[in-house]
């Protein structure tokens, strides 16, 4: 490959930020403009700004707190096969029911009680990533760093696991947002039982790191996840 000077190449990197920023900037925008139309897709613009600043503020907060761990990825854009078909089920079943009946978008107190946990969500999820520093990482990692410390303090001190529980209300907050009920139901089991095998999978990694003082802050402090408990542990 041709050599190319710096700032050009720093300008060609920056780029596909840039792209994705703008991208989550203009849905935010048109989030917030039908948010004050009096359509029956004024709660649909109440999820547009939830998920377009959920977005941009997993890579603002990775890039303050782990810049060395920034990346395209940090987006949370390209989750996975199973975020995206997830998402595209819940425009899909809105945009159905929005037609046939659209009397159900209008249940206004249920949106905004989707509203208040996709809120309570973001900012749990937010909180841990801020309070885990650089230990935060958004890919469950399986060799101990020099820097990696066990967080105990925060929001650690409530939950073993806030950013996952900050996660698994906002997303089930967006379906009653919505007011999508067969979303909402769907959304409920699959990121429970993500949550469920995430969670495991990080702890047998942290008892890996920490030993004795990871099991002494596992007996001390739950998930915060329903009916989730951690991996066991052989005694």
């Amino acid at each position: 490959m041709a050599w190319q000077p710096r700032a050009l190449q720093g300008t060609k990197a920056g780029t596909p930020i840039a792209i994705r920023a703008c991208f989550l900037g203009f849905v935010f925008g048109c989030g917030m403009l039908l948010s004050f139309s009096q359509s029956s897709w004024s709660h649909f613009g109440w999820y547009m700004c939830s998920l377009s600043l959920f977005h941009y503020s997993e890579y603002l907060v990775t890039a303050v707190n782990n810049p060395k761990s920034l990346s395209l990825d940090s987006f949370l854009l390209n989750h996975s096969l199973e975020y995206t078909v997830a998402a595209l089920s819940s425009w899909i079943e809105f945009t159905l029911e929005n037609i046939f009946w659209p009397e159900l978008k209008q249940i206004t107190w249920l949106s905004a009680l989707g509203l208040l946990m996709v809120v309570f969500g973001e900012c749990l999820r937010k909180a841990a990533m801020f309070t885990a520093g650089s230990n935060f990482n958004h890919v469950v990692q399986n060799e101990k760093s020099e820097t990696h410390t066990l967080v105990t303090s925060g929001v650690y001190a409530w939950f073993r696991h806030p950013s996952y529980v900050g996660w698994f209300y906002w997303s089930i907050g967006t379906q009653v947002m919505l007011c999508n009920p067969i979303c909402g139901v769907g959304y409920a089991l699959t990121v429970w039982r993500f949550f469920r095998d995430r969670t495991e999978e990080e702890e047998i990694s942290l008892i890996h790191f920490f030993g004795d003082e990871y099991l002494e802050y596992k007996k001390r402090v739950p998930t915060g996840l329903p009916f989730i408990k951690g991996v066991k542990v052989e005694l």
